[in-house]
């Protein structure tokens, strides 16, 4: 998908965000030109995804600062879905550490579809990275606990602390897709008989659907985003989440491999890590400034979200966010 960024000047990453003024006025312009495009199809292949309004459309903006901005339906709830798989992730670097989280789950990019089982195939059993769905149930029976139980409540108590408020299962959309989610469960069977998974395949994948099921908005991604931006402290809360080293390696793996097989296409247009989810939500975070949380349901065949792309993108450029954008020094600062 071609990101409508056209006559939006690009600023170089440098200094801090502007004046609480002006966020302002780029989160409106950037909900203005992104509420104008109606391209992409609601999720169905989750029965009650479909059931998402299509309009729908919430921004926000959380600096590292704690500071706040929201438009539209910011507030509006839905799954967090596959959003989930960043946090978890940083959740597991802070318990066992950077090494074994690469050896064991990955960080490269397969090229192929979110849920694809030729790509674990084609890499002798490597999940390869956490936001594709073998790496994502890799991490996620990796979580420390005695039980599954114990494991689902150090994932829903770790999500929460990012989002500095308690996060719920919405219970509709477990059981819709706790019905539909043979493919999954078949990812963990396979990768089983690999030796990546060591846990009993089916308690994963209801821990993993659980995950995924957690209520947020587009607020609160926002707030989560920022955390990882703010070197692992909820700049809401205060309250130091992960680590900032933990921080600094998931938003490494978000920038190579957080819109799937889109993820150099967002890089070279946004140049931003994020991470997008089927229900419509994306996170987008610029490192040492903060984040943008959007909903939109309306999704372009990868499966993100197509109206919080392109204010990503609006807001890249009139925020000075891109990390890799720079501006030449002028003649008295050169040698």
């Amino acid at each position: 998908m071609e990101l409508d960024v056209a006559g939006v000047a690009q600023i170089s990453h440098t200094g801090t965000l502007p004046s609480r003024d002006g966020v302002s006025a780029a989160l409106r312009g950037a909900y203005d030109h992104a509420l104008a495009h109606r391209e992409g199809a609601v999720a169905d292949y989750i029965p009650v995804l479909a059931e998402a309004d299509a309009e729908a459309f919430g921004l926000s903006l959380v600096d590292v600062t704690g500071s706040a901005h929201d438009i539209g339906e910011s507030r509006v709830e839905f799954s967090i879905q596959s959003i989930s798989k960043a946090f978890v992730y940083a959740l597991l670097c802070d318990a066992v550490g950077h090494e074994q989280a690469l050896a064991t789950v990955g960080v490269n990019n397969t090229g192929l579809p979110f849920n694809s089982v030729v790509a674990i195939e084609l890499n002798d059993g490597h999940p390869m990275n956490p936001m594709v769905n073998a790496g994502a149930l890799a991490t996620t029976a990796l979580i420390p606990g005695d039980s599954p139980d114990e494991q689902w409540q150090s994932i829903r108590r770790g999500l929460s602390a990012f989002a500095g408020r308690p996060l719920d299962v919405d219970e509709v959309v477990f059981s819709s897709e706790s019905a539909t989610n043979q493919r999954n469960h078949a990812i963990a069977r396979l990768l089983e008989s690999y030796g990546r998974i060591r846990r009993d395949p089916g308690d994963v994948v209801d821990v993993y659907t659980r995950q995924c099921a957690l209520r947020v908005n587009a607020h609160d991604l926002a707030v989560m985003g920022a955390t990882l931006a703010d070197g692992g402290v909820n700049p809401v809360t205060g309250e130091r989440v992960v680590g900032a080293e933990v921080a600094r390696d998931t938003l490494a793996v978000l920038a190579a491999s957080g819109l799937y097989e889109r993820s150099g296409e967002w890089l070279f247009e946004i140049g931003l890590p994020g991470k997008s989810g089927v229900a419509g939500g994306l996170v987008t975070i610029a490192p040492g400034k903060g984040a943008v949380g959007s909903y939109a349901p309306r999704l372009d065949p990868a499966g993100n979200s197509v109206r919080g792309q392109i204010a990503a993108a609006h807001l890249s450029r009139t925020l000075g966010l891109n990390v890799f954008a720079s501006a030449p020094r002028t003649a008295p600062e050169r040698r």
